[in-house]
């Protein structure tokens, strides 16, 4: 067994994939209306992107009786500040609660959590 990608449901696939390929600098090397997968230019595992019309938002932090978070992606930075103006120049938002100093957690245009860390988080 080998893990190839993992995936995030959005209303639509090629708008979520477009802004991981901006944020994270990686090509689509599959690309169809409603799967798009992005990799490394140097291989691994990538991220796949599937359009589910039903997609509902994940709420952060969690909340009782609200759509929970399946998962998040943890992104190393080396700048915290430049990568969060990176992120927000491509739509998307810094969360309210921010649970630990080091880490920042961003919210992508589907509603997804992900953290930019510094190392040594």
């Amino acid at each position: 067994m080998r893990l190839v990608a993992t995936v995030l449901g959005a209303p639509s696939a090629r708008e979520l994939a477009t802004f991981y390929e901006r944020l994270l600098g990686w090509p689509a090397s599959q690309d169809d209306p409603d799967w798009v997968t992005i990799r490394r230019p140097d291989g691994g595992p990538g991220l796949s992107f599937q359009t589910e019309p039903d997609h509902v938002r994940p709420t952060w932090p969690p909340a009782e009786g609200h759509q929970q978070m399946m998962m998040h992606l943890d992104i190393q930075v080396d700048d915290l500040e430049a990568a969060g103006a990176h992120a927000a120049a491509l739509g998307a938002q810094l969360a309210e609660f921010q649970p630990q100093e080091g880490v920042r957690v961003w919210i992508d245009p589907a509603g997804h959590p992900f953290c930019l860390f510094l190392p040594g988080w």
